[in-house]
């Protein structure tokens, strides 16, 4: 699969680190990256990662190419989605967070992309797909989003509470850790005033766009799920903090939860008591607490945690070989 980067940011980096680390990505070839940033600084950042720690056996920017990992791969800068090279590419994943028009992402398809995924919610994409919840309405789609990472984390699971139990509705707070939209100092951002304060600093309550991809995503779900966020300060691994009413309630509710796991692929466990950071790098989308199940009456609280970038990027890569499948 010939694939292109189109934004080196915090999950453009984290892709590439998954495809150059994990021999399961062997067969992915990166034809290009391309970022708003110098190509020494996206070096730089890819080599050093303040989360994920230095990258093994270094980056280094030399002639027009990002060299890492054993590869060679032209890395250019500030370069229009449909101006890239793209003639003989299998799929774009545009991770730049800026693509609004559905003209650019269709002039991608002419310039030569059979298929682009984009690292987010997009009201351009044909389909918005998560996977373990309504990857079967991928069909031919040509313009892909892959939902955003507190969406991942809770579709595949309220899609498998409703088919085993019956959803009657449910509230999810999502406990994020912050962002590169937020400031590290208070300073004007944005409308949501709360937002503008210091990230690193307060607990931060804001909202979700996973309270209104899931009705996109579930359409059966459609307005029985809310959903809130708050977040925190930490520098990776969120938290999903899950009430939901069920028409039929398990006997065994944290059974039912390991269950689950055992038949989405998407959905793990964690049995000890631990805290984020000890979910650093894990590929699910979610990662289930059974521990922490509480059941009254046709009431249950289910809480699990997600990488939000490295189970994302997990994600990108997988919706991206199915899209890629289809061509097979």
């Amino acid at each position: 699969m010939r694939i292109v980067i189109h934004g080196f940011g915090r999950i453009g980096r984290v892709i590439l680190r998954q495809i150059l680390t994990d021999p399961a990505h062997h067969d992915i070839e990166v034809v290009v990256i391309n970022d708003i940033a110098s190509p020494e600084t996206c070096a730089y950042l890819f080599k050093y990662d303040s989360v994920f720690g230095s990258l093994p056996g270094g980056a280094t920017f030399t002639d027009g190419a990002l060299h890492a990992g054993g590869r060679h791969i032209p890395l250019l800068t500030g370069v229009a989605l449909p101006d890239l090279p793209l003639k003989g590419v299998d799929l774009v994943m545009d991770c730049t967070g800026a693509l609004k028009s559905r003209g650019t992402a269709t002039a991608a398809l002419r310039a030569g992309a059979r298929s682009v995924l984009i690292s987010g919610p997009s009201n351009v994409a044909d389909e918005t797909i998560v996977l373990g919840a309504n990857d079967d309405r991928m069909g031919a789609a040509r313009i892909v989003s892959n939902a955003s990472c507190t969406t991942n984390a809770l579709a595949p699971l309220l899609r498998d509470l409703d088919t085993r139990f019956g959803m009657i509705q449910g509230h999810m707070t999502t406990i994020h850790c912050y962002t590169g939209s937020q400031p590290m100092v208070d300073a004007p951002r944005g409308p949501d005033l709360a937002r503008n304060r210091a990230g690193a600093v307060s607990m931060v309550p804001t909202t979700t766009s996973a309270a209104k991809l899931i009705d996109r995503v579930l359409p059966d779900l459609a307005g029985r799920v809310t959903g809130a966020a708050v977040r925190v300060p930490a520098i990776s691994v969120s938290a999903v903090d899950l009430v939901v009413r069920l028409t039929h309630p398990p006997d065994d509710p944290a059974g039912a939860l390991r269950e689950i796991a055992e038949t989405n692929a998407v959905i793990g466990v964690v049995e000890d008591p631990c805290v984020s950071v000890d979910l650093r790098a894990r590929t699910e989308s979610l990662v289930i607490a059974p521990h922490e199940t509480l059941a009254t009456g046709d009431q249950l609280r289910i809480f699990g945690w997600y990488d939000n970038e490295w189970g994302f990027s997990a994600r990108m890569l997988d919706v991206a070989r199915m899209m890629h499948a289809r061509e097979d």
